[in-house]
């Protein structure tokens, strides 16, 4: 027999996703995991040392998926694709058993409860998406959406927070209707770029080979 272990990888991490998502680090025990993931305890302290090795995996886990999920949303322009990555993560019409709210933001929430290294993770997940929208700004400032001077440190923030709140204030009740509202209020802070002068306005309406 080999050391390698003989189960899932993927599936009982997914499944104590499931657990942590739904009840946070600090309240999901050992017994509600392991019966979860259908391990026993000496499996699961094998695999992942510990319930902060189980957690780390876990959560980083989920930040990557979502990082891959915000990163796969494209459209015509920089503005049109931030708005449309903030409409990704909206409430849909259907019944999941997936647990409510950001599993990220839920671990920031007990961020004092957490051991060092889970803390570590979660402020990185973050990080991460936080990265994806200033890129979404930088490549705005890069095709001329954006002025040069926009403010990108202060709207990267603001818009993670949209994001953040387009994920969790459903369930304190937040309709999807509602939720829409906030995120075209949110994009009215996308500066915009200056306006061209009338000179360059009537270059860019000549054709290449138009006499002046």
């Amino acid at each position: 027999m080999s050391g390698k272990p003989q189960f899932d990888d993927s599936a009982v991490i997914s499944s104590a996703m499931e657990v942590f998502w739904r009840h946070g680090y600090a309240a999901s025990s050992i017994d509600q995991l392991t019966t979860a993931m259908g391990l026993s305890r000496s499996s699961v302290y094998k695999r992942f040392r510990d319930k902060d090795g189980l957690f780390q995996e876990v959560l980083s886990t989920y930040a990557q998926r979502v990082l891959k999920r915000m990163s796969a949303v494209q459209a015509g322009t920089k503005r049109e694709q931030l708005e449309a990555l903030l409409h990704e993560f909206l409430p849909r019409d259907v019944k999941t058993a997936r647990p409510a709210g950001c599993m990220l933001a839920r671990s920031c929430t007990e961020m004092a409860d957490l051991p060092v290294g889970s803390q570590t993770v979660a402020r990185e997940g973050l990080a991460g998406q936080r990265a994806i929208l200033s890129g979404i700004l930088r490549e705005a400032i890069a095709s001329g959406e954006l002025a040069p001077a926009s403010d990108i440190d202060g709207l990267s923030w603001h818009f993670l927070g949209v994001l953040q709140a387009t994920m969790n204030l459903p369930q304190a009740d937040a309709t999807s209707g509602e939720l829409r509202r906030l995120v075209e209020l949110a994009m009215l802070a996308w500066p915009v770029a200056p306006a061209a002068t009338e000179p360059q306005r009537s270059r860019a309406r000549r054709s290449p080979g138009a006499t002046p």
